[in-house]
């Protein structure tokens, strides 16, 4: 199984970053943009960048448990997308010491993606959604 693997006329810039962990992978279909120092992570779990998306400057992916990036869609210039978030279960701890929520990052079909936006994990934007400029979109099921 190979780890990266690029679609026809997917442009990856020569300052962009792609690492995969063993195990993970990062899957880019045709026509794919990943902008100048933009970022993906793959510690595990797999990042699927549909057709014709685009990864903009200085953007960064982060996958723990998968990301999915619909066809057409845009991530903006700074923006972040993190798999992963603590939890805080015991006030006692140092955050650092507490279990991580990991799950599954989905932007849909022709969503975009605001330049500095956050998304965390378990978000899931919908299909010709706008996040704006800024916001931060949480799973609301995480204790994060």
């Amino acid at each position: 199984m190979r780890r990266v693997s690029v679609g026809p006329g997917a442009r990856i810039h020569r300052t962009a970053r792609i690492e995969v962990a063993r195990g993970a992978r990062v899957v880019l279909g045709p026509g794919v943009e990943i902008g100048p120092e933009a970022r993906i992570s793959a510690h595990a779990g797999t990042v699927k960048v549909g057709a014709g998306a685009r990864v903009g400057e200085r953007a960064v992916v982060v996958s723990h448990a998968g990301v999915e990036i619909g066809e057409g869609a845009l991530i903006g210039d700074w923006a972040a997308i993190e798999g992963s978030a603590p939890t805080f279960a015991d006030v006692e701890r140092p955050v650092n010491a507490q279990p991580q929520f990991k799950a599954l990052v989905r932007v849909g079909a022709r969503a975009r993606i605001g330049m500095h936006a956050v998304l965390c994990a378990g978000a899931d934007i919908p299909a010709g959604a706008t996040v704006e400029p800024y916001a931060v979109v949480r799973d609301a099921t995480s204790r994060s």
